[in-house]
């Protein structure tokens, strides 16, 4: 079975898929009061209905095999890990036609809020320590409804993720 390794999340590797920013530890001007500091606008997106904010547990499987990826035609997502670090995979936008064989895993640090570009393979993240992740997905209200296709792959198209 084909394996992959999971990389450190940086803007060079990550930049075909999305952007990332990490809330926990924010960098960059700030609007400063006596009790705060305030970093407006790190992370941007507009959708065309209600946002929604899910929450999502991930079990950590033993072995991090990866059988499906999804996409979602018009909708950007956005994941925020809360407990742990995750790993997210993700591969190039290929309009609807699967290619896990250009998969890219990146360990994704808690508190990093990254966005997931429309179009472009994904699915649920995977906790990297914690028996279980939490994290918050953003998407539009009923994006798993309107906007998701599921892929299931054939065997020779599966792959696992290592750290």
């Amino acid at each position: 079975m084909r394996k992959i390794k999971a990389e450190p999340l940086t803007c060079e590797a990550y930049a075909p898929f999305g952007t990332f920013y990490n809330m926990t530890d924010p960098q960059g001007y700030s609007l400063n009061g006596e009790l705060h500091r305030f970093f407006p606008d790190r992370m941007t997106e507009s959708y065309f209905t209600r946002a929604a904010f899910s929450p999502i547990l991930v079990k950590k499987p033993e072995i991090m095999k990866i059988t499906q990826a999804e996409y979602h035609t018009t909708t950007p997502e956005m994941i925020l890990p809360l407990n742990d670090d995750m790993v997210l995979h993700v591969a190039p936008a290929s309009a609807g036609t699967p290619v896990p064989e250009l998969t890219r895993a990146f360990i994704v640090p808690k508190g990093t809020l990254v966005k997931i570009n429309s179009a472009v393979w994904h699915l649920a993240p995977i906790p990297v320590s914690e028996p279980e992740l939490q994290a918050m997905i953003i998407l539009p209200e009923c994006t798993y409804a309107n906007d998701c296709t599921v892929v299931d792959f054939p065997a020779e198209d599966q792959f696992v993720i290592e750290l």
